[in-house]
């Protein structure tokens, strides 16, 4: 006999109806989540999520806030997101990364299109110096672009809601450059994030990765929390470690990268560190055959750079997407 439902199926779509609550501390509706679970392609109606909701309510995953339908997680719900099966948690990153690529409009030429984007959330009375200890990174080009986007409480950063006491910025991550190479038809394939150690202000070799493939979370926050960057040390002497990020391109697809790379610089954003012969390593790592390497910097190089200093922020990578046109300099802040 055929079975009607599949169990594990179910807690695969709870374990994502609650990290999608997770991700907003203002409470979600069915719709609202509904939509965001299409984005990241599971097909359900908003009257069946909102069934899910109710199964959940039951089971003190979440709670209904207000006379509507919209809930936020409970303390249990947090707990089963952490004690979700490992092999749930894999290819999360990866996954991430094709979708804010996909998501991804903006237009070189015309400056105009979503750009995404990572959010950081700082203390308020912490944010003013932190400030000062980014800027210089991004003065030295160690971050995708020094257009940014800042929050206080209760107010959005794309889809992303600021909580009480923090105030939120939003740097340019460089899936900008999947999402842009994608809509000139280049497929690329995005490898690891790692720490890649700098000498005489050059990229040398990658002395840590995390491959995007086997983690949930984005390789630049494990780093940050595990203090493995020297960003400032770059800044100040041209030698460090910083995080960055390696994609490969087909070979054929090299003269046309290099053009887009190249406008990119125009227009101030500066996510491509360095592009490989074909065929061959690129900062002592190796790539396959008929491809290019292509080294990405990471967009939360600023960002380490504070939390170095000891500031306390709490990190949302490949977190959302962002209209260009509300970015603006670091420098006008």
């Amino acid at each position: 006999m055929k079975q009607l439902f599949n169990p594990e199926d179910i807690e695969r779509k709870v374990i994502l109806i609650l990290k999608i609550l997770n991700e907003n501390s203002n409470s979600q509706g069915a719709r609202v989540i509904a939509r965001k679970m299409k984005e990241r392609g599971v097909q359900l109606s908003e009257r069946t999520v909102r069934y899910h909701l109710k199964l959940m309510d039951e089971r003190g995953l979440t709670r209904l806030i207000g006379r509507r339908d919209g809930r936020i997680i409970t303390d249990m719900g947090l707990d089963e997101i952490n004690n979700a099966r490992v092999r749930d948690k894999i290819s999360l990153s990866i996954s991430r990364i094709d979708i804010l690529a996909f998501q991804t409009t903006f237009d070189i030429k015309k400056r105009r299109g979503l750009v995404p984007v990572n959010i950081s959330f700082f203390p308020q009375k912490q944010f003013s110096k932190a400030l000062a200890v980014m800027k210089p990174v991004f003065k030295k080009k160690i971050a995708v672009s020094d257009l940014v986007a800042v929050a206080s409480a209760g107010g959005k950063l794309g889809d992303v809601t600021v909580p009480e006491g923090k105030i939120g910025l939003a740097t340019v991550c460089s899936i900008l450059i999947n999402g842009v190479l994608l809509k000139h038809g280049i497929p690329i394939d995005s490898k690891f994030g790692g720490i890649l150690q700098v000498k005489n202000g050059e990229p040398l070799r990658f002395v840590e990765l995390i491959n995007y493939s086997g983690s949930s979370l984005d390789p630049s926050e494990i780093f940050i929390r595990g203090q493995m960057t020297s960003v400032r040390e770059v800044v100040k002497k041209g030698e460090g470690k910083i995080l960055a990020n390696f994609r490969e391109i087909p070979a054929i697809s090299r003269p046309l990268v290099e053009k887009i790379i190249t406008d990119f610089d125009k227009i101030g954003i500066h996510g491509a560190l360095s592009i490989g012969s074909i065929g061959n390593s690129i900062c002592q790592t190796d790539v396959d055959i008929n491809k290019v390497g292509l080294i990405l910097v990471g967009g939360l190089n600023p960002i380490a750079a504070a939390c170095e200093e000891g500031f306390e922020i709490d990190n949302k990578a490949m977190s959302t997407v962002m209209e260009y046109e509300d970015l603006r300099s670091i420098g006008d802040m």
